[in-house]
């Protein structure tokens, strides 16, 4: 697995960029999160900058007044490392790093870390490997600028590779390599699948930090962990309960969801995340005391879309409330909503109820199948 090369702490300016001055209140919410993904990568947070920029700069995404502020501002606050709330090109981190003499990362590389930090089983991990990898590969332009020096001029283009040709031949290898491992895994997954066909089947989905984990112990009795941070939970927990319930009903807690989550990470999950998209019933878990649940209920609902899970049948459920009793309450789509506190209790008996009933005309409807 790509490892970051760390020393002991990661402080940081956190970078945002906001189109016009009427986005600049949304871009500071999304600071705030960038910023609890920090702390999750056990950084230390020295500030903070927006800009106002109604496109990116090509060479440095931002303009060269801020990069000479945040360089003026890392040499005065000991910082060593700015963190960008959006993607950058190869070339802008390159630019960037160069210019503030500072490790510079973006969101993605940033999540992509904290994965790699709390993948335990080997699934998850090869998944979280490939990722990384796909999110390296083209960004490997400019490794080897001592070997282009070293072999440039005339000969340079005799035979054998560049060593820069050598690596990205090597990664690719490795990608293909960790595929297929994966399609074996999924193999082993798809077996477990067919033995799971007559089980009622309940997945939690929400983002992340939700509290889909304190619901599923509750339900299950399990003892997921449970912190009030990001991605506390990647892998995907399965437990089967029948005591209370007419069938046999198997919950599934999973990854929390979270925006401009990269792409690769989405791809390398996707088999991960079947057990969402063949489950029977979802329970979209939504956070009550969050001033941004609108906008990550909608989140959560595009990673659903992608997966191809958008039409399941599902519960919407207002978790915190006795932080929150008063929330925006979201568009349902039918879906039936709850209120609860899964840290309390408040509520359980009332979904649970509704989760019996729900298992109980799926037994039925297989009954008049097999009939």
């Amino acid at each position: 697995m790509i490892e970051y090369n760390k020393i002991e702490t990661e402080n940081a300016i956190l970078v945002g960029l906001a189109r016009n001055s009427k986005l600049k209140a949304g871009i500071s919410n999304s600071l705030d999160e960038l910023e609890q993904l920090a702390i999750s990568a056990d950084a230390k947070v020295l500030d903070r900058r927006i800009q106002v920029r109604n496109r990116p700069d090509p060479a440095f995404f931002i303009g060269r007044g801020l990069v000479t502020e945040l360089k003026e501002l890392l040499k005065v606050n000991g910082g060593n490392c700015v963190i960008f709330d959006d993607s950058l090109a190869p070339a802008q981190q390159r630019n960037l790093e160069k210019e503030l003499e500072a490790k510079v990362i973006d969101r993605a590389v940033l999540i992509l870390d904290i994965f790699a930090n709390r993948a335990r089983t080997s699934a998850a991990r090869l998944q979280v490997e490939l990722a990384q990898l796909e999110y390296t590969l083209p960004r490997l332009t400019g490794a080897w600028v001592h070997f282009s020096r070293q072999y440039g001029g005339i000969g340079a283009k005799g035979p054998g590779e560049t060593q820069l040709e050598i690596d990205r031949r090597q990664v690719r290898t490795k990608i293909s390599h960790l595929k297929q491992r994966l399609k074996k895994l999924d193999v082993q997954r798809q077996t477990q699948r067919k033995k799971r066909q007559d089980q009622f089947k309940v997945a939690l989905v929400g983002y992340t930090n939700a509290g889909k984990s304190t619901l599923f112990n509750r339900l299950t009795k399990a003892k997921v962990t449970t912190a009030d941070m990001l991605f506390t939970t990647l892998d995907s927990t399965t437990r089967v309960m029948s005591s209370g319930y007419p069938c046999h009903v198997l919950f599934s807690d999973t990854v929390g969801f979270i925006k401009k989550l990269p792409h690769q990470l989405v791809e390398s999950f996707k088999s991960t995340l079947e057990e969402v998209k063949l489950a029977d019933l979802l329970l979209h878990v939504v956070d009550s005391s969050d001033p941004e649940l609108t906008e990550r209920a909608e989140q959560t609902r595009k990673v659903l879309d992608e997966i191809g899970a958008q039409k399941l049948p599902h519960l919407l459920i207002y978790n915190k409330v006795d932080l929150a009793p008063e929330h925006p309450v979201l568009e349902q789509g039918g879906a039936t909503s709850f209120e609860m506190s899964a840290l309390s209790g408040l509520g359980m008996a009332s979904l649970q109820a509704e989760i019996i009933a729900s298992s109980g005309r799926y037994l039925q409807t297989k009954r008049a199948l097999k009939a």
